[in-house]
């Protein structure tokens, strides 16, 4: 009775889960002849197998050794893998056998051979493991060579995250031996990248020492992606000429682009930080136009009043100079939010531009014709940025423009916008986002907005009007096209 209830108290659940002797004893059989009935060749060496462990734990051997594969047949005695590495592939077997693999044992391109007859041999999990290990090992020695087999075989996350660290790393990227090693696919859509960001010229001198390298690679196409109007004249004429890797009519073609486009029209290359404001001090950040100029980019939100906290111009005779911030470098944009000064029931217009030269403006934000107060969430196509200028249109109490906080950054956001406007995914008449009650009779003024839609009686939770006059008016914070509202009547 007494060994009944310890057996008990040690299984509770009534479940019995003896995994790791399961795995020792069909480890065991690795590599072991004895009730082997299949031979694996590979690369010249013979891994004897069993048909029933290969064909339970993958499609692949299933269908290789029992099923409709044209080498498939069950009384066969051995199977040749052509084109398998047997160093990597014995790290697999051990894998298929064990479910274990200690991947700091092996050296990088074994890993990336055993990653490889993964994805070939469709073990998921260990292509995701292997994976997820690479990403958090990245450097500026094998990223370029992990990216290529990323991309060769379809690995969106761990392509991300290369591509991710090759673009805060260009100029290192550029000047490894690893870089000289990329396939030309690999090539072409690294230095297409609009935030590849490293001096044009460089991008050169690396792609002519990958030609170099690769004689026997066509470059036809990896060429044109050298973006030739980034270069200044002498360089194009004292480097890229002399290389004769490119016609001279393409540097001619450079040549008038670059003395005859508009500066906004350029392709140029811009740093990427998503979802992180660039606008700041510790960036490198300045308001080099504009009144009051410390306080806009100071981070603070809350404390501003009618004599401080916020930045200003005047809407009269300012010839549309408005308030500009200087970002660090050239950053690539999509997204601002500001919060314009709102201490009262005013409201502003306003617009917004952005330039790479402080000449040569674009306008990617046009509210000039609309009411905007308190936050603003705007959005716009992705563009390389280093000038952001915001011209105020039109204040409601005085002929002075007004703005206290200034962010800018990258956001990985899904938006989508109509003629320029935002097409909300959420309530935006709420007062998280600015939304304000500007008609209506309650006695809470926005209680209409909070949210609370079970708290309300006869004198408390509602907003009304009388019937034949007046209205209830909800203003929101920014122009949105929306095609749906929703409410509650009382009765």
């Amino acid at each position: 009775m007494c060994d009944h209830h310890q057996l008990r108290s040690q299984l509770p659940s009534g479940e019995i889960a003896h995994v790791g002797s399961l795995s020792e004893n069909i480890g065991a059989l690795l590599l072991n002849d004895e009730y082997s009935d299949v031979a694996l060749l590979v690369a010249g060496q013979r891994f004897p197998a069993h048909k029933v462990i290969l064909a339970a734990r993958s499609e692949y051997f299933r269908a290789l050794l029992f099923g409709g594969l044209k080498e498939s047949r069950p009384e066969c005695s051995e199977v040749e893998l052509k084109d398998t590495n047997a160093f990597a592939f014995e790290v697999l077997l051990r894998y298929i056998y064990t479910g274990r693999i200690r991947l700091l044992d092996l050296k990088e391109d074994l890993l990336l051979d055993v990653l490889g007859l993964s994805h070939q041999y469709g073990f998921v999990e260990l292509q995701s493991s292997i994976s997820g290990f690479l990403k958090d090992n990245l450097k500026v020695l094998n990223v370029c060579l992990i990216y290529d087999i990323a991309s060769l075989y379809a690995l969106t996350s761990l392509a991300q995250a290369c591509c991710e660290f090759m673009i805060c790393n260009a100029t290192d990227v550029l000047h490894s031996d690893a870089f000289l090693s990329l396939s030309p696919s690999a090539l072409k859509d690294i230095i297409s990248w609009d935030a590849f960001c490293a001096a044009e010229i460089e991008i050169f001198r690396a792609v002519q020492s990958w030609v170099a390298h690769n004689p026997e690679s066509d470059a036809s196409e990896i060429l044109p992606c050298i973006r030739l109007p980034l270069m200044s004249l002498d360089e194009l004429l004292n480097v890229v000429r002399p290389s004769s890797l490119l016609a001279p009519d393409s540097i001619l073609d450079a040549i008038k682009t670059k003395t005859e486009s508009r500066d906004m029209e350029l392709s140029y290359r811009g740093f990427l930080s998503p979802e992180e404001n660039v606008a700041t001090l510790r960036h490198g950040a300045t308001v080099i136009r504009g009144e009051m100029k410390a306080s806009l980019l100071d981070g603070d939100s809350q404390n501003y009043d009618l004599d401080r906290g916020f930045t200003r111009h005047p809407i009269d005779d300012n010839h549309g100079q408005g308030i500009v911030i200087k970002l660090g470098k050239p950053c690539i944009i999509n997204t601002v939010r500001m919060l314009l000064w709102d201490r009262d029931m005013r409201w502003y217009s306003y617009y917004i531009e952005v330039s790479m030269d402080d000449k040569d403006w674009v306008k990617v934000v046009n509210h000039s014709n609309y009411p905007c107060r308190s936050w603003q969430k705007l959005h716009f196509t992705s563009r390389v940025v280093r000038y952001v200028r915001i011209v105020g249109t039109h204040n409601t109490v005085n002929r002075v423009f007004h703005l206290v906080t200034f962010e800018c950054m990258f956001s990985n956001e899904q938006f989508t916008l109509e003629d320029g406007i935002l097409v909300p995914k959420e309530n935006v008449a709420t007062i998280s986002a600015s939304a304000c009650v500007i008609e209506g009779v309650s006695r809470s003024r926005n209680a209409l907005i909070n949210g609370d839609t079970k708290n309300y009686d006869w004198d408390s939770g509602y907003t009304c009007h009388q019937l034949g006059s007046g209205a209830i008016v909800v203003q929101l914070a920014q122009p949105y096209i929306i095609s749906s509202m929703r409410w509650v009547s009382t009765y």
